[in-house]
């Protein structure tokens, strides 16, 4: 069984910081990274502290539907799940959270929802019959019935090619991507056509640098060899999704192609889908915690009916700096 000194030596560090984190004390100061480090490392040890087990008898029990079969290929995880329970710790003592995935068509019971993208009107219809407790992350709902979190996608692009062709000074700036047709729509056209308009607006679109094809670890991987084969690089690329860029990256290190003295690379996170070999990599999270604080947030708050005004929060995605680029 772990121990609270096993917790202190994970996320390196002292007894007292985690003891004070963990039980929620208001007069610790520490940086919003080491809390989440604490936090983590606890919920992977599997350690409970005793306030936390006092407080467990008294929690309530939620299960949250999480709709992303908009934004995440059917076929593939969202392994985000996994480490939500963690952040919930975080957020709120009041309640203790299960998350599920669900699938159009298929009933589950669920306390609220999670809604990632755009979605017919039949699939709301569908979402509204399982919960009146809707949170709808990047969506287009203009009718303000629901909770909702938007994404200033845009701004995420543009900062995205500010930071490489103004700040870092890359001459070019490529793509390697794909794009998923399924049953529910298609997934990855609009950050492609957006990156492509910014670059056109700029005049530095080059179209030889652009690579597409599926949304997956293997179609990267092709891509990136061919690319290399044609010297269809640009100084810098921008890669799609996490599993293109674990196929791209892979065939970087075979070709003996130099990150990022060779070509800067910058990933496009969405969901994840798998975990990174590459968790050091520069990116655009456009899912980062805060996006997940704000729809727990606003759902706690519907299903303790302790709000009836929808509320639509506009949040940044964040550009997180690392050694790709």
């Amino acid at each position: 069984m772990a121990t609270i000194k096993d917790v202190a030596q994970a996320a390196q560090v002292s007894v007292a910081a985690v003891s004070r984190v963990l039980n929620k004390d208001s007069n610790i100061s520490v940086s919003p990274e080491v809390r989440t480090r604490i936090f983590r490392a606890a919920h992977s040890l599997g350690y409970v502290s005793p306030r936390q087990r006092r407080e467990a008898e008294n929690k309530r029990h939620l299960i949250i539907g999480v709709a992303d079969w908009r934004i995440v290929r059917p076929d593939r995880h969202n392994i985000r799940l996994s480490s939500m329970s963690c952040l919930v710790q975080m957020m709120t003592d009041r309640y203790e959270v299960s998350f599920v995935r669900l699938a159009f068509g298929e009933v589950q019971k669920v306390d609220g929802i999670i809604a990632f993208g755009i979605f017919t009107s039949q699939e709301i219809d569908f979402l509204r019959s399982l919960s009146y407790a809707i949170v709808f992350v990047n969506s287009n709902q203009n009718n303000y019935e629901f909770d909702q979190v938007q994404i200033d996608f845009d701004q995420g692009q543009k900062q995205v090619v500010s930071y490489l062709l103004d700040q870092k000074r890359y001459t070019g700036l490529g793509y390697i991507g794909g794009i998923y047709n399924g049953q529910n729509g298609s997934i990855g056209t609009h950050r492609l056509a957006a990156i492509k308009k910014i670059l056109q607006e700029r005049g530095q679109y080059d179209p030889r640098t652009f690579h597409v094809g599926e949304i997956s670890r293997e179609s990267g991987y092709c891509l990136a060899k061919k690319a290399v084969e044609e010297h269809t690089l640009a100084e810098a690329m921008l890669l799609g999704s996490d599993e293109v860029a674990e196929g791209v990256l892979d065939a970087f290190r075979e070709l003996g192609v130099r990150i990022p003295k060779d070509v800067a690379v910058i990933i496009y996170q969405d969901i994840q889908t798998l975990e990174s070999k590459w968790p050091t990599g520069t990116c655009l999270e456009m899912y980062p915690d805060y996006v997940w604080e704000n729809a727990l947030e606003l759902l706690f708050g519907r299903i303790s009916q302790r709000r009836t005004q929808p509320v639509t929060v506009m949040v940044p995605p964040q550009l997180k700096i690392g050694d790709t680029a």
